[in-house]
């Protein structure tokens, strides 16, 4: 039998799914088909600033709830979680930053750079670095 924690984790890995499926009807994020096709040789696309760091951040926000969730589901201890938001902010203020000279002074030479720094934002990619650290952590504690 299934256990609860698997339900859980399946049911949160899910939901990372369903925001990365639907994430052109739910984000305004003209960066979504720019990134698709041969960026490095075309301008940027119009964008509507404010639109856009508000519509990052509510995904960058959803995916953190989530991936908050999904690290206490697996290692059910607060001090995870914890520490965890705090990586999260931090990363956070440093990426929206970043984000937000990359979005108003676009260069063609910067375009990979911008690209990393906006997929740490818009995907879970420190829950796949937390994750395994503080697995590899407990298992050597």
């Amino acid at each position: 039998m299934i256990s609860k924690k698997y339900i859980g984790l399946l049911f949160l890995i899910g939901l990372l799914v369903v925001v990365r499926a639907f994430e052109n009807q739910l984000f305004y994020d003209p960066y979504l088909v720019f990134f698709q096709n041969d960026y490095l040789y075309i301008d940027s696309p119009r964008r509507e600033v404010f639109k856009l760091i508000l519509s990052t951040t509510l995904r960058f926000f959803i995916n953190t709830l989530v991936s908050l969730a999904i690290l206490y589901v697996f290692f059910k201890d607060w001090t995870i979680v914890k520490f965890s938001a705090l990586v999260y902010a931090f990363s956070y203020v440093v990426l929206i930053v970043l984000f937000l000279y990359f979005v108003t002074n676009p260069k063609q030479e910067d375009y990979v750079i911008f690209f990393n720094i906006r997929r740490f934002l818009i995907q879970p990619l420190l829950l796949l670095l937390l994750l395994p650290a503080f697995y590899y952590h407990r298992k050597g504690a």
